[in-house]
């Protein structure tokens, strides 16, 4: 069998089998050779093909971001199946709901998650099982996977109000294999990290073009994840030589102090719309990529150039064996420089949509221009158009789908969770871009008759359906929608979201320690401005993870103290992390001399 007719699991098996002492994944506190890493998957096959796996079955995959991620991933590979990506983070509705849709009959999990996951047509295989079956070396029988099969199954947002599972071949993984490790040179010595959620298909992207070439996946410890000097620092400290990351997090990183000789050499970006160019002497190569899940996670990617023009980068060229065509209306090809729908085909367009047939013709269909009779083409529904130079700019939506920190968000699937609650007579959730062009979700509500709208109860509800991501951060009050002369909704006249109309928490007391009164003001600067009280929670406000990571950095700077990304999280308001601050302070006046004690008091008061 040439390296042509090869899955992923077959050349991940072929560095085990010439290099089983090299070191395949790293994080914090355990690692895994290409050995004990295709002897624990295949153990873990053997089980799955007991169960009745094989090509075309589906398998759940529910896993944080560990050493045990891709055990599960290549071990639902090699026993023939496709797995199912869930992120441990969802709600158990949500995982309940995609594992129904899916089909699984089994889900690969940590014994420690299975209380997470409700109940259903499902049973449970633990990674971390002491299993004689699990504990084989080999698949009890080859696999006949083939380059036609599902490899896995990526849900997204769906405009129809529940999430769509996009099905990618066997062909569809390994035509991204093969361009990436060709375009970026991707060798044995290269230390690459997992950075993405599970059920993001950037993870795909980390994972097989480094396995399969037997490079090193370290995974970023959550610490440091989103917080761009930690992550820098961390990057450095490990040898990482090439990195995808989220774009907004890729700006940050792009503004920092880098070592010039370093051996970072190559920083991956996309998700989002790449809105800074890189300094001049970065010391390495910045590279914007574009691609919606239902194209196999990249289509198109081009370096970005430093420039002293603040032009919009370009999302580039498209990859191997991938073509692009921008149409108009009647899906015929505009002139170059015209704006059109951006269409996708080749190796990389998925099979379609699981259990959804008519959604699948719609967005996938027929190619008219290539005249091979099984062409197909994905509608993106991007607004795009082609440069002097070859490169495509992107230039936005021709619907209502809203990108908020790289993931794509169908509206209609958060109205309808929203309308579900008994106080929502009706509502609407569209995007608004802040002072930062970053862009959240904004949900204007009209509460039912004779019921009052309490913010903490409707995020708590949403919460049990929705993924963090798709939880607005921001709610507008209504009586009644405004309406055109037809009776349909009149967006242009939705007010703007400010301090006096946003649905606030209940109590929000002014400011009462120099802590308190220091932290509102730091928020108030990092959320454009608007009015900050005590007790207003941060994320409900529409702060975010990079936000998230900026405030901590200042609660460093000006207090000398270290709060984490998690403690924001579970205190997110101004009194709660005043709070944890006065906590760490009084623990750090603990453990230091009189001196000592007085400089930092001395500091943290100037600070405040």
């Amino acid at each position: 069998m040439s390296c042509d007719d090869l899955c992923v699991q077959d050349l991940v098996q072929r560095r085990a089998d010439a290099t089983p002492d090299a070191v395949a994944v790293v994080s914090d506190n355990d690692h895994l050779t290409y050995g004990q890493l295709s002897a624990r998957a295949s153990g873990l096959a053997n089980r799955l093909i007991s169960l009745g796996v094989s090509p075309e079955i589906p398998v759940g995959l529910c896993l944080e971001r560990s050493v045990e991620l891709p055990i599960g991933a290549l071990g639902i590979l090699k026993a023939g199946g496709a797995y199912v990506a869930l992120d441990p983070a969802d709600p158990p509705n949500r995982l309940a709901m995609l594992l129904e849709e899916s089909g699984a009959s089994v889900v690969v999990t940590r014994s420690s998650m299975a209380a997470k996951i409700p109940a259903g047509k499902w049973q449970f295989i633990f990674v971390d099982s002491n299993d004689a079956a699990m504990n084989s070396e080999a698949p009890s029988h080859k696999s006949t996977t083939s380059r036609s099969n599902l490899a896995y199954i990526i849900f997204t947002s769906g405009s129809t109000g529940t999430p769509k599972g996009v099905e990618v071949t066997h062909d569809n993984l390994s035509n991204l294999v093969s361009w990436h490790q060709h375009a970026f040179n991707i060798t044995a010595q290269d230390r690459a990290i997992l950075q993405a959620s599970p059920g993001f298909d950037a993870a795909v992207w980390e994972l097989w073009p480094y396995l399969t070439a037997g490079a090193t996946v370290y995974v970023v410890d959550d610490a440091v994840r989103t917080d761009p000097m930690g992550l820098r620092d961390w990057i450095i400290r490990n040898g990482i030589t090439v990195s995808f990351l989220p774009t907004q997090l890729a700006e940050c990183m792009m503004g920092l102090p880098w070592p010039a000789d370093g051996p970072f050499k190559t920083l991956l970006t996309g998700a989002d719309v790449l809105r800074r160019r890189p300094p001049q002497g970065l010391g390495f190569t910045v590279v914007n990529n574009y691609g919606p899940t239902e194209c196999t996670v990249v289509a198109t990617s081009g370096e970005v150039k430093a420039a002293e023009k603040a032009d919009t980068p370009a999302i580039g060229r498209p990859i191997d064996n991938v073509v692009a065509y921008i149409v108009d209306e009647q899906l015929r090809r505009v002139q170059d420089g015209t704006p059109g729908e951006l269409l996708l085909g080749g190796r990389g367009v998925a099979r379609g949509y699981l259990n959804s047939p008519q959604a699948t013709s719609q967005k996938f269909i027929k190619d008219p221009f290539s005249g091979s009779d099984g062409g197909r083409l994905y509608r993106t529904g991007d607004l795009a158009r082609f440069l002097p130079d070859g490169q495509i700019a992107f230039m936005g939506r021709i619907d209502d789908q809203i990108k908020v920190m790289g993931h794509r968000i169908e509206p209609q699937e958060i109205v309808n969770a929203l309308n579900r609650h008994p106080a929502v007579a009706a509502s609407f959730v569209c995007g608004f871009s802040d002072e930062s062009k970053s862009q959240r979700l904004v949900a204007y509500v009209v509460p039912a008759s004779n019921s009052s709208l309490k913010l903490g109860e409707i995020r708590n509800f949403l919460n049990t359906y929705l993924p963090v991501h798709m939880v607005p951060s921001t709610f507008v009050q209504l009586a009644q929608f405004p309406t055109t002369a037809r009776g349909k909704l009149d967006r242009s006249a939705l007010p703007r979201p400010t301090p006096e109309n946003i649905l606030r928490d209940e109590s929000s007391d002014a400011p009462q320690s120099p802590i308190e009164d220091h932290l509102t003001s730091v928020l108030s600067s990092l959320l454009g401005g608007i009015q900050v009280g005590a007790h207003d929670n941060f994320f409900t406000l529409g702060g975010h993870s990079l936000l998230g990571a900026q405030l901590i950095a200042r609660i460093r700077e000006n207090f000398g103290v270290e709060i984490s990304l998690r403690t924001l999280f579970e205190e997110p308001t101004v009194r709660g992390m005043a709070t944890e601050i006065e906590r760490l302070i009084h623990a750090r006046l603990a453990a230091m001399t009189d001196d000592e004690a007085e400089r930092l008091l001395a500091s943290s008061q100037d600070g405040a």
